[in-house]
């Protein structure tokens, strides 16, 4: 049974999700989903049972002390609502419904179901779920993001991929699937990350998956520290790579193959769609300076999945975007 008491009416409200586990390398779509709650002060107003989807001994709880007293922390799936105070594109408002959690250890689809109940009562329009994959991509390039939906007319209207991908699957694209059968539009969204610096956290493709949902629901996200965490964790990269010569070299191989590969996707549709980006967060900000944050001094930090591209320039900046998301055997594809 569904009660959301206290919950106001939404406008033209987006479900967010993002699930720890198997579909978050480097914990990059679950930190996104908690950038996102953290800078608009999300509000939770449910949770789902821990009980009924996750086993204790795989994902155990925590104690900790509150004022000296004792009280336990379930590993559960909690829905927040943010109210983004008319950061819409055209200075229209939209509501967000972020879901964030642990991939469930049972019963996915009564989990999933449970989610759509959510989504049916709030008036959600559209559902956004995140995932990142490891992939043969160099950290020193704009990380890969692509957009699929299993839906061919979403697929055209929203300029994404439509899934093709056959094989072993995670709570994101069982979810996804959940939302074609219930008639939900759904969208997932991928970031790559480097296979050989997987490890949590990876702010550099938070900030991608962040950069790539901005486009898809034409709403300005504020960014906060995360594009300086960004080159601050690429500096780190570049410092441990350059002190192994084999990595460095390694790492060299992958800039040339993705270079290769991406020169001849650059078009004047996606260096259009980058300068409205920068328009679009130049307009949002304090004496029409861009917080766009590869426009400083690094064009790694923007990425579509249309190509790499380069947007006209404003005085002493330039900008680029990555392109779409590569597959990896050592971790889940993209997948609708």
């Amino acid at each position: 049974m569904i009660e959301l008491e206290g919950v106001p009416e939404l406008i033209d409200p987006v479900m967010i999700c993002a699930f720890e586990g198997w579909n978050d390398a480097g914990d990059a779509a679950s930190s996104a989903v908690a950038h996102l709650d953290r800078e608009w002060k999300g509000e939770v107003f449910g949770a789902l049972d821990a009980e009924d989807y996750y086993d204790f001994q795989v994902n155990r709880p925590t104690i900790w002390l509150d004022g000296g007293v004792r009280k336990v922390t379930w590993p559960t799936t909690r829905l927040s609502v943010v109210r983004t105070g008319g950061a819409g594109g055209k200075g229209a408002s939209r509501d967000l419904v972020l879901v964030r959690g642990i991939e469930p250890s049972m019963r996915w689809r009564s989990f999933c179901n449970e989610i759509l109940g959510f989504a049916h009562e709030l008036g959600v329009e559209l559902v956004v779920v995140l995932g990142s994959l490891l992939g043969d991509t160099p950290h020193t390039r704009p990380v890969p993001v692509s957009g699929v939906t299993s839906d061919p007319d979403l697929a055209r209207t929203m300029d994404l991929e439509e899934s093709r991908y056959e094989g072993p699957t995670g709570i994101v694209g069982i979810l996804q699937e959940a939302c074609a059968h219930a008639g939900v539009p759904a969208v997932s969204l991928w970031a790559a990350v480097p296979h050989y610096v997987s490890q949590p956290p990876n702010p550099k493709a938070t900030l991608a998956l962040l950069n790539r949902l901005e486009d898809l629901i034409d709403l300005r996200i504020p960014l906060g520290d995360l594009p300086e965490d960004a080159r601050a964790w690429q500096l780190g990269v570049d410092q441990l790579a350059a002190e192994d010569s084999e990595v460095a070299e390694y790492v060299q191989s992958l800039e040339e193959a993705r270079d290769t590969a991406d020169l001849p996707e650059a078009s004047g549709e996606a260096i259009a769609r980058e300068f409205e980006r920068y328009l679009r967060r130049r307009d949002g900000q304090p004496g029409g300076l861009a917080a766009e944050p590869g426009l400083a001094d690094g064009s790694y930090l923007r990425d579509t999945s249309s190509g790499r591209t380069r947007p006209p320039r404003p005085p002493a900046k330039d900008g680029e975007s990555g392109a779409a998301a590569e597959e990896d055997q050592e971790g889940p594809e993209s997948e609708g």
